[in-house]
């Protein structure tokens, strides 16, 4: 291939050239990468490429450095992106592939996936065959001609094998990050369509159902086995299920090509090899916990004075009415200070055991701020066992100080407003920030409301 040939997207490219050049155009790539890092006063790492800036920065926020370096990197990154996107064409074509599965190249992790997916398929004039004369896969003789039996089949090799990889990402390695979340239900789904789609091609029904039906299975085998609880599970659910759905339909358009069969052994490794990889990669590198704040206020019929005395030590509220709090999420019961000032130590004591909190600020009756230096676990899991002790419980959701602000209102009325800091070791944090904003947050009104009650109630 010449050189100018890189830059075209016409034309075809066989699997090994794709691959060689794709190697050592990212070699090139990341050693200028670290170039630029270095004259930045940075390091860059591989995790970098998820992470640029070693954190949760908001590109509506970037310091003046930040974005200085960040547009330097984009700038270097232009022409290694237009010759990827240009040889993926000529190799998509070459492999007689939809030439739309381009947009995967720029899908973060997917494209991992992709672009191995094409470095394994052979070119289609190598293997236009008939299909009577296609070589079939060591799997064809254990796949059953019938949808129902091939499905049995792809559900038999594909829960066990994720189970197993589930296992070693959270029992042995300790992350819950994209490995797990993202990459397992994608590679899952993946494999069961290809696997449904040994004998015959399958509607993209079928396989997308099949993908679907497999993470469902596997989310079960969780539960059965202990190893999770039901709460967990679904809130993981709306992300591994189009993820899954994803995964089935690229089976879908990858089994339709008989020479897929002869290639299985390749494509399987994708679930055996790929997650494990990034799982292990995500244990070895491990990326810092983004801190996140969550505030929330109401406003009572008192002034100050008397709000004051409820949020130093607020009383015994109620037995709690909400299905978060009724699932197992642990919720507030009552407030203890030992002492006054800064330096005392207020114990804030839920369902599932007590936060200490030192005083950092005692400005009565206006703010109350304290860190943290013990959690509980976040959470009672809902299991049809007596007790189980996921991970996650343990380290993954840490509360790393609060505050009580309150502001005085025309009428004698407060304003009060409660702010928990907090990180989480889960990815993708955009997702997992929805729902431990969503929990932080009614634990916030729980409070507030009884606060709220509680000091009217004495007012009157």
């Amino acid at each position: 291939m010449k050189i100018a040939e890189l830059w075209r997207p016409n034309g075809t490219i066989d699997r090994g050239t794709y691959a060689v050049i794709g190697f050592v155009g990212f070699a090139i790539k990341h050693n200028l990468d670290r170039i630029v890092a270095l004259a930045f006063g940075r390091t860059w790492g591989f995790f970098n490429y998820w992470i640029p800036l070693g954190g949760a920065n908001s590109i509506a926020h970037l310091s003046r450095d930040d974005a200085a370096f960040v547009a330097t990197m984009v700038a270097v990154a232009l022409p290694f992106i237009w010759i990827g996107v240009a040889l993926t064409m000529k190799r998509l074509r070459s492999a007689a592939l939809p030439s739309s599965l381009v947009v995967l190249f720029f899908v973060p992790l997917l494209n991992l996936v992709f672009l191995l997916v094409l470095c394994l398929v052979p070119e289609h004039e190598a293997s236009s065959l008939p299909p009577t004369a296609a070589r079939e896969s060591w799997l064809t003789p254990f796949v059953p001609e019938s949808k129902l039996g091939s499905a049995a089949v792809s559900l038999l090799l594909t829960v066990p094998v994720g189970l197993a990889l589930i296992l070693l990402g959270t029992q042995i390695l300790a992350q819950y990050g994209w490995g797990l979340f993202v990459a397992l239900p994608f590679a899952v789904g993946l494999t069961a369509a290809l696997v449904y789609g040994v004998r015959a091609p399958r509607t993209l029904g079928g396989c997308v159902g099949v993908a679907c039906l497999s993470n469902l299975l596997l989310g079960g085998a969780l539960l059965g086995l202990a190893f999770e609880g039901a709460f967990c599970l679904l809130m993981a659910m709306p992300l591994a299920l189009p993820l899954a759905a994803l995964g089935g339909a690229c089976g879908y358009v990858l089994q339709r090509h008989r020479w897929i069969n002869t290639g299985a052994p390749a494509y399987l490794s994708l679930l055996l090899l790929f997650v494990p990889g990034l799982e292990w990669t995500e244990h070895r590198i491990a990326a810092p916990a983004p801190r996140f704040a969550v505030r929330s206020a109401i406003e009572i019929q008192a002034p100050p004075e008397q709000v004051w005395r409820q949020v130093v030590a607020f009383s015994q509220i109620p037995p709690p009415k909400e299905w978060m709090f009724r699932s197992g999420i642990a919720y507030p019961i009552r407030a203890e200070m030992i002492g006054s000032g800064p330096g005392a130590e207020r114990h804030c004591v839920f369902s599932t055991g007590a936060f200490v909190e030192p005083i950092q600020i005692w400005d009565a009756p206006r703010q109350l701020k304290f860190s943290v230096t013990s959690n509980p676990p976040p959470m009672e899991e809902w299991t049809p066992y007596s007790h189980i002790e996921p991970p996650h419980l343990h380290g993954f959701l840490v509360s790393d100080g609060g505050q009580f602000l309150l502001t005085p209102l025309p009428g004698g009325r407060t304003r009060l407003e409660g702010t928990t800091w907090y990180h989480h070791g889960l990815w993708p944090t955009g997702y997992w920030k929805l729902w431990s904003d969503a929990v932080i947050h009614q634990i916030h009104m729980r409070v507030l409301r009884h606060i709220k009650a509680e000091v009217e109630s004495a007012a009157r």
